[in-house]
């Protein structure tokens, strides 16, 4: 499980969490604590700027995402509730892009993300395109990109996690 302090970095994306967009957690609560800048949110469709000292919670089910609302760094602290399933997730896509299997926006290939998306769905789903596109693309492409070796979760990414493991609590937005 992830301890407290740390933080898994894309080497290829230079991100220490994870923001892929307006996305959903099904089963999650997401907290985001605000240390240092500012960091713009877009919580069930309502936007604004959160600064310094201000905590914002993402129900779960909730559409949400957030970026740095800033000229300056900005530093989080960012809890999910429970987590296990996304410490899975979040060993996985970091791993992908450790073993550079995405591209320069840290995503990977259609058949990749088609059985990944599926295997993780009760972590996290994105709310663009609509669920009913997502679910009939990528309920199509996930028997042939089993086929070729592609799986939702790979077991050395668990058992060794990323190799870039950094020890700091706050999660920082450049």
């Amino acid at each position: 499980m992830l301890k407290a302090g740390e933080v898994y970095e894309n080497p290829v994306t230079g991100e220490r969490s994870v923001m892929m967009g307006e996305h959903i957690h099904p089963e999650m609560e997401e907290r985001f604590t605000m240390l240092r800048g500012r960091v713009g949110f877009r919580l069930a469709g309502r936007v604004s700027i959160a600064e310094s000292g201000v905590v914002l919670i993402a129900p779960p089910g909730t559409p949400h995402d957030w970026w740095n609302a800033g000229s300056e760094e900005a530093v989080i602290r960012c809890e999910m509730r429970p987590a296990a399933r996304f410490e899975a997730m979040i060993r996985n896509a970091f791993g992908l892009a450790i073993d550079g299997k995405v591209n320069k926006k840290g995503m990977p290939n259609l058949l990749q993300l088609a059985v990944f998306a599926r295997e993780f769905a009760d972590v996290i789903q994105f709310t663009h395109p609509p669920r009913i596109v997502q679910s009939i693309l990528f309920g199509v492409l996930t028997p042939p990109a089993r086929l070729l070796g592609y799986r939702g979760s790979y077991p050395s990414y668990l058992t060794h996690g990323p190799s870039s493991i950094i020890s700091v609590e706050p999660l920082t937005l450049n």
